[in-house]
């Protein structure tokens, strides 16, 4: 089955909506099958594009008729290829010619999977040699611990249902933290090992 999916920032801009929602028809969606909602591309809470995923069963296929219309960014993107992927659900961006249920699809997505890592990469590195030349200045003071502050929000989250990638958008919070903060670990340590990976040679 196809499932569509559409999305603009305001009520201002209906006009964009209904061509999306042409294409996704035009691309053999059902009108009946399509999800939509007037929300801005920051607003980590989407809770159409949520149901729809919810719906949506292995052997189904999301469509979309842009990327931007679906994600943040291109690594937001691959977290939500990723969710999708667990389910046994194909993504289909229409601008892109991106189909994740085809071989060209696959090396489309592949390809922006690895612009979205060499990103992480890069900002990693920046991030290690901007620590490393606050230290040397004596300026270095380390992360404020906004994880921890936020445990009992996390929890509380998780409660009701929530998976740690939802709640770490939510919260504005790593997903690491949320991990750590569910599993009980040591906070402290768990910062030693990822200070000493950094400083690697």
């Amino acid at each position: 089955m196809l499932i569509g999916y559409a999305r603009t920032s305001t009520e201002d801009q209906e006009a964009g909506l209904e061509a999306q929602i042409r294409d996704l028809k035009a691309a053999g969606v059902e009108e009946e099958n399509i999800y939509f909602e007037k929300l801005s591309s920051v607003d980590a809470d989407r809770p159409k594009l949520k149901e729809a995923i919810k719906f949506m069963r292995k052997g189904d296929t999301l469509v979309v008729a842009k990327l931007d219309r679906l994600a943040r960014s291109v690594s937001n993107y691959a977290e939500i290829e990723k969710e999708l992927a667990k389910k046994g659900v194909a993504l289909r961006v229409l601008n892109l010619g991106v189909d994740t249920s085809t071989p060209t699809g696959r090396l489309i997505h592949n390809t922006l999977i690895g612009i979205a890592q060499f990103e992480r990469e890069m900002m990693l590195e920046r991030q290690r040699e901007g620590v490393a030349k606050a230290k040397r200045e004596g300026k270095y003071m380390g992360r404020k611990p906004t994880a921890r502050a936020k445990a009992n929000e996390v929890k509380a989250l998780a409660a009701e249902g929530l998976g740690a990638v939802e709640i770490a958008e939510r919260l504005n919070i790593g997903r690491v933290s949320v991990w750590r903060i569910l599993n009980g670990k040591d906070e402290d340590k768990m910062q030693e090992r990822v200070e000493a990976w950094e400083n690697r040679a």
